[in-house]
């Protein structure tokens, strides 16, 4: 077992110990349950060790099939780098046979692939786990070969000799060997970890040399060409040893059944190569060497022979890339099969160590819980505290019978407590408007603030103006309804910890937790407006204007600070009335430089008027 499942498993065993082992009681059910315990405590051992086993080799197979994915696919993209290494021989070669355009399409070209050459080194490092100290060589001779082709390039085409343009592309031979040690260390470093990516790992490199030698072949005559001199003798047998070790790297790869094996489209790539490469391409080489035997004139430029080429060139490309892809598609087959394999292990595991635990939890439930909730059941009505309805339990017929008396004594003890509840609200609810009446607001009030500067509350003291005479004009009934109108219209001004309540008679108490008198003003104004605006239709169809007076106070909570809160409030409500109703007061200046609150209402304009000379 892996230290993780041991901690898994022990932990386990610890959540059942605290659950059901400290909880026992004494007496027969403590042994009973310690039975209990102990069998499916082994159960749960046992079946722990066996899940461990399966669980942790197919964690291994998930493990080594992404490693070997991951791997893979790093690997290919080395064989990448590898070949825009060689691919850039190409654009070095056209531009040095071009005759002295430096800044043309040429240059342009071989720029592009030099960027391209660039940017796969640079993600060698992020993506393939090559370190910087590993590229170093293969960065320092990919920058020689550059500016020994860059300096060739720049002379006039009459100057440049043969053996200058040799160094220069035997320059850029280097930079594909210096790589090739990077090559030599992943596919090395893939065979040992892995084994079984020996196959694909040899095989994608034999397809990645024969590409480079395929390339080559070509740079191997390149420089006679670009100069329109004839081949040497080292040109030649260059090229034969290339052209020897073409044929053998493709004797390694095997024949079309066994590369292109239950894939169609890798078959098709190598009838291709076999075509265009092996038949044609060196059929082109070998028309070039003829010429360059006999005189320095050739029936095609440098650029023209690279592009011709290099076209052949693509099917090896091709053949090795999809080579790869098969084996990293057939590597992630495996890969998303062992972690399938990995998820139903567990999921099973987890089933059987559910279905045991289940069995522990079920005893428990059914019969130690039952016998434990009717012991608190029994104690809880005996001691005339509040309960809960108890589940109907699915027990035997004497449990059941046990559960039934005791759900008639509850039955008899929430009857109680809810005549207790029902009387509670009506003394502390107003009866016409469903307010919390003024007693139960005292007691909110007083109940509060149990330490100096706690508790800071805003009042807002409402009082309906003229009640008395619309009771006198309209009747008591038409007047309790605008008193149940106002409510309705006022409350959803309100916010959901506001406190609103019904003082008695016409006056109505808003009470706002903090200290922000500024904003509780600003409501208190808001209900003024509303109130004005809106239109309380009576039975009957008429359409009256009630407006209301309001004080506002800031202070604290608590058994002497409410009564000072409610006075300033009552103050300031007698302020609003004495300067014409209809308008809003606070105890105190919000700002005692500034102006004081003018009036409001219909004759404000003139009382205004007076206020401000």
């Amino acid at each position: 077992m892996t230290s993780r499942s041991v901690g898994y498993f022990g932990a386990l065993l610890q959540w059942v110990r605290r659950r059901f082992w400290h909880s026992m009681p004494c007496g027969d059910d403590h042994s009973l349950r310690r039975k209990l315990l102990i069998g499916t405590g082994i159960a749960l051992v046992c079946t722990g060790i066996l899940a461990t086993s399966v669980i942790g080799r197919s964690l291994d197979d998930y493990r080594r099939a992404r490693q070997n994915l991951s791997g893979l696919e790093s690997y290919r993209l080395i064989l990448d780098a590898a070949n825009l290494l060689s691919a850039e021989r190409g654009p070095s070669n056209s531009v040095l046979g071009d005759a002295g355009v430096t800044h043309g399409a040429l240059r342009e070209r071989l720029t592009a692939f030099r960027a391209k050459s660039d940017a796969i080194l640079d993600r060698l490092s992020a993506r393939a786990g090559v370190s910087p100290e590993m590229l170093a060589p293969t960065r320092m001779q990919l920058l020689e070969g550059r500016r020994q082709v860059d300096h060739v390039a720049a002379m006039p085409r009459a100057d440049r000799s043969v053996a200058d343009v040799q160094a220069a592309i035997e320059s850029m031979f280097q930079v594909v060997d210096t790589f090739q040690s990077v090559v030599a260390w992943k596919a090395g470093a893939l065979t040992v970890s892995s084994p079984g990516l020996a196959a694909p790992v040899m095989t994608g490199r034999i397809l990645g040399e024969l590409r480079e030698h395929g390339g080559r072949i070509a740079s191997q005559i390149m420089a006679p060409i670009a100069v329109s001199q004839p081949l040497q003798v080292k040109h030649l047998v260059d090229s034969n040893r290339t052209r020897g070790r073409i044929l053998e790297l493709w004797r390694l790869t095997g024949d079309e059944d066994v590369i292109g094996r239950d894939n169609p489209r890798l078959a098709a790539d190598w009838r291709d190569v076999q075509r265009m490469f092996l038949e044609q391409g060196l059929s082109l080489v070998d028309g070039l060497v003829a010429e360059g035997r006999i005189s320095g004139r050739y029936s095609m430029t440098a650029d023209e022979f690279t592009v011709r080429f290099v076209e052949t060139l693509k099917p090896l490309e091709r053949l090795r890339g999809g080579f790869l892809d098969a084996a990293i598609e057939r590597f992630t087959v495996l890969r998303n099969g062992a972690l399938v394999t990995l998820a139903i292990t567990i999921a099973i595991t987890t089933v059987i160590l559910g279905i045991l635990a289940g069995l522990l939890v079920a005893a428990q439930r059914f019969v130690f819980g039952p016998l434990m909730r009717a012991r608190e059941a029994v104690i809880v009505l005996a001691e005339d505290r509040p309960t809960v309805p108890y589940p109907e339990p699915h027990h035997a017929t004497e449990m059941r019978r046990l559960f039934d008396a005791i759900e008639f004594l509850r039955g008899r003890v929430a009857e109680r407590a809810s005549l207790t509840k029902e009387l509670k609200q009506q003394a502390e609810t107003d009866g016409l408007t469903g307010l919390m009446n003024r007693g139960a607001l005292d007691m909110i009030g007083e109940r509060h603030g149990s330490r100096a500067g706690e508790d800071a509350a805003c009042l807002i003291l409402m009082d309906v103006d003229h009640f008395k005479a619309i009771n006198d004009r309209y009747g008591h009934l038409e007047g309790d309804h605008v008193l149940k109108e106002c409510v309705r219209v006022v409350r959803p001004m309100l916010r959901p910890g506001d406190i609103f309540a019904r003082f008695g008679g016409e006056e109505f108490v808003i009470l706002i937790s903090g200290d922000d008198l500024t904003g509780a003003t600003a409501l208190a104004k808001r209900i003024r407006t509303v109130l004005e605006a809106h239109a309380f239709v009576l039975s009957d169809g008429t359409a009256l204007t009630v407006t209301a007076s309001l004080g506002v106070a800031k202070g604290n909570l608590g058994q002497l600070a409410w009564r000072q809160l409610v006075e300033a409030a009552d103050a300031a409500l007698y302020r609003a009335k004495s300067d014409g109703r209809n308008c809003v007061r606070h105890s105190q200046p919000l700002h005692p430089t500034l102006v004081p609150d003018l009036p409001e209402g219909p004759d404000a304009p003139a009382r205004k008027a007076a206020v401000l000379r």
